[in-house]
């Protein structure tokens, strides 16, 4: 199959694909980049091939990356860009640990998940794994800490240009909301906010953790 017989969908993909393994070259590399700081959808197919290859690195030291998920954050959430953002994404080194999440989960459930997103952190080891069956999603914490006494995690969901809508603050390692008419593509991302939640209905904060839902 050639490039022209891609859908617009699979031709992204390709791209996202070719950036993380470093076949493009430079014109297009810097499209790549420039295209990161604008498109969050884009942003996350990067991602999600960061995820993919993540095994292959098992055998190599970590070392710095380009700055991807702070230009995320300053695409989703601008108001936050006066603040610190580490420039290293988290190793994906327990991807194993999720899954196994999963599948527990899918074995206490009759009904089967429509959709599925892998939260995962920057700087940091904390994760979730969101699942959402007949319009309820559950949200759990697969590895990483909780809030300390004097904050709380909240998790957002971001649909396309749209500013992030709060679905509330996350109070234990395990979560279940109703959440209808949500669709594939669309993000979560949880921030660390005060206690209690934002106080202003908006992320006060950069996110700590973000992914894309894909249908199952």
């Amino acid at each position: 199959m050639s490039e022209a017989d891609f859908t617009p969908e699979e031709a992204d993909d390709a791209l996202a694909g070719e950036y993380v393994t470093g076949l493009l070259d430079r014109d297009a590399w810097n499209d790549a980049e420039s295209r990161l700081r604008r498109d969050p959808l884009f942003a996350a197919r990067v991602a999600d091939w960061e995820q993919r290859l993540s095994g292959l690195n098992d055998d190599y030291a970590e070392v710095p990356v380009p700055e991807l998920w702070p230009r995320i954050e300053s695409r989703l959430f601008p108001r936050a860009a006066k603040r610190g953002w580490l420039s290293s994404l988290w190793a994906w080194g327990a991807a194993g640990t999720a899954a196994v999440a999963v599948v527990a989960y899918l074995a206490l459930s009759p009904a089967q998940p429509s959709l599925t997103a892998t939260l995962v952190a920057v700087g940091s080891t904390l994760k979730y794994e969101a699942v959402i069956t007949q319009d309820k999603l559950t949200l759990t914490r697969v590895s990483g800490n909780p809030a300390d006494a004097q904050h709380s995690l909240e998790l957002w969901i971001i649909a396309g240009d749209n500013p992030p809508v709060s679905l509330g603050v996350i109070a234990g390692d395990r979560e279940t909301i109703s959440l209808p008419g949500v669709e594939p593509g669309q993000l979560l991302a949880v921030t660390l906010e005060p206690l209690g939640g934002s106080p202003t209905g908006k992320p006060t904060l950069p996110p700590l953790a973000i992914g894309k839902l894909d249908s199952v």
